[in-house]
């Protein structure tokens, strides 16, 4: 009698959970987030439902059989001045932080993607590279290289990164050479000599090399952040015929050589210039080397990496870095502009991750270098001490970073005036839904997936995952 009851009860378990998944199975979960604030990256009680009921709404069409790119990650640039401001907190402050940045459970956000500064950037206290010297000296087999100033704080903080998210992927990007490479002894402007190609070739491969001794590994490097605008510090100017010399004769010919597969990627600068990448791509010594082409977003417009994408097929695309700041004391959170703008706006371009302009920064947005450092650019989070607040930055890449997780690929959806959208498939099965309300006033429109509807709604200047 016991063991005929037991069974009962199994079996009317076993019903009940068939049931809660079929019912799930007609559900779509969604995060939100409401330009008033009263909503920041929030997960909605209410799922919605699917349904077969038609209505004059206009509709995002989803199709998953009408496929593009491979979703590499979302992130930002964990810049030195970034680093530096998470190793001052205390341990345990830090370890909260990073845990909601990079773990993907609860309301933590999942940011699988990062860029490094190889050497200083513009938000790093001080100008270094890794092999500086008194002018008029050189170190042409590099005997003095050393990472020394990332061991302080970058190095430390991506090993704890690391032990939430071992998978997540690097790209490196230098902003000068060591300045007795280049055509004046400075960090700010000058080029890089002809005589020290092949020794700052070697520079980069020593970096590679070295960073992995610590456990990091460079999934990727750009030849020059911003090759053409040599009035930042540091900064270079490396016109496309000398980045292409630098590729296929040296830098391409060394990372062969010293077995190492991380991949080059060129430009890494504006979308007004995307005959800057193409030049290049046209040289079939140094394409050869090239993985692809990375672009901000300063300048030009954001279907330029679809021209470039069209012209080079088989080689990748990356959105590698943009600012995006709050106003002092804005009321509302302006988040529509940078989802559509750069996460839907780059992925529909083909590319294979968004990295916006950067982590972390103090209350008055240091630091910077000075002659030429950015005293207006935002973190995704603010630090001060052990107390964080987080910036509109941090909730745009959190709308794409928890749900499209790298290996994701991005399907077919169609645009809709006034609701900027882009979808994708993930390695689990689940669909994911960005969509931002760009217009003037609410919207309520339809969402459809295999001849079946969701209705759904936003208020103005709104923005929502959709996951199912």
């Amino acid at each position: 009698m016991r063991v005929n009851s037991f069974s009962s009860l199994l079996g009317l378990l076993l019903a009940v959970s068939t049931l809660q998944a079929a019912a799930q199975k007609g559900k779509m979960d969604f995060w939100l987030t409401k330009s008033d604030r009263s909503v920041l990256f929030a997960r909605q009680k209410q799922a919605l439902s699917f349904s077969n009921k038609n209505n004059d709404n206009p509709v995002i069409e989803v199709n998953d059989k009408e496929s593009y790119q491979t979703i590499d990650g979302f992130g930002y640039a964990l810049t030195g001045g970034s680093a530096m401001h998470m190793v001052r907190m205390s341990a345990a402050s830090r370890a909260t932080l990073i845990k909601e940045l990079f773990a993907v459970d609860g309301n933590n956000i999942g940011v699988s993607y990062l860029r490094l500064s190889i050497g200083a950037s513009d938000l790093n206290e001080k100008v270094f590279s890794y092999d500086d010297l008194p002018e008029g000296e050189k170190d042409m087999e590099l005997q003095q290289f050393d990472l020394g100033p990332d061991r302080k704080d970058v190095i430390p903080v991506l090993k704890e990164i690391l032990a939430v998210n071992p998978a997540i992927k690097i790209l490196g990007s230098p902003w000068s050479p060591p300045a007795w490479m280049k055509t004046s002894y400075d960090t700010r402007g000058g080029m890089l000599k002809p005589e020290y190609f092949e020794v700052y070739a070697q520079y980069l491969v020593r970096y590679i090399r070295e960073i992995k001794k610590e456990g990091i590994h460079i999934d990727a490097i750009t030849i020059q952040n911003e090759p053409l605008h040599p009035g930042n510090n540091p900064s270079l100017l490396m016109p496309a015929p000398d980045q292409a010399d630098f590729i296929k004769s040296h830098f391409g010919p060394a990372l062969k050589k010293a077995g190492l597969d991380t991949k080059i990627i060129l430009y890494d600068h504006n979308a007004d210039r995307p005959d800057y990448p193409i030049t290049i791509l046209n040289d079939p010594e140094a394409n050869k080397y090239i993985d692809g082409s990375g672009f901000h977003l300063y300048g030009g417009k954001i279907e330029a990496l679809t021209d470039v994408h069209d012209a080079y097929p088989d080689k990748n695309i990356y959105f590698t870095e943009q600012m995006v700041v709050e106003r002092p004391n804005e009321e509302g959170i302006n988040i529509v502009s940078p989802v559509s703008r750069l996460i839907i706006g780059a992925t529909r371009n083909w590319s294979k991750n968004v990295l916006l302009w950067n982590l972390a920064a103090d209350p008055e947005n240091k630091p910077f270098t000075d002659r030429g450092g950015c005293p207006m650019c935002q973190g995704a989070v603010t630090i001060d001490k052990d107390s964080v607040d987080r910036n509109v930055a941090y909730y745009a890449i959190a709308h794409a970073s928890k749900f499209v997780r790298p290996g994701s690929v991005r399907i077919s959806s169609a645009e809709v005036q006034d609701l900027p959208n882009v979808a994708f498939k993930t390695p689990d099965g689940k669909k994911v839904l960005i969509v931002a309300n760009s217009g003037t006033g609410a919207k309520t429109f339809n969402i459809r997936f295999d001849g079946k509807i969701v209705t759904a709604a936003l208020d103005k200047g709104a923005v929502a995952t959709y996951i199912w």
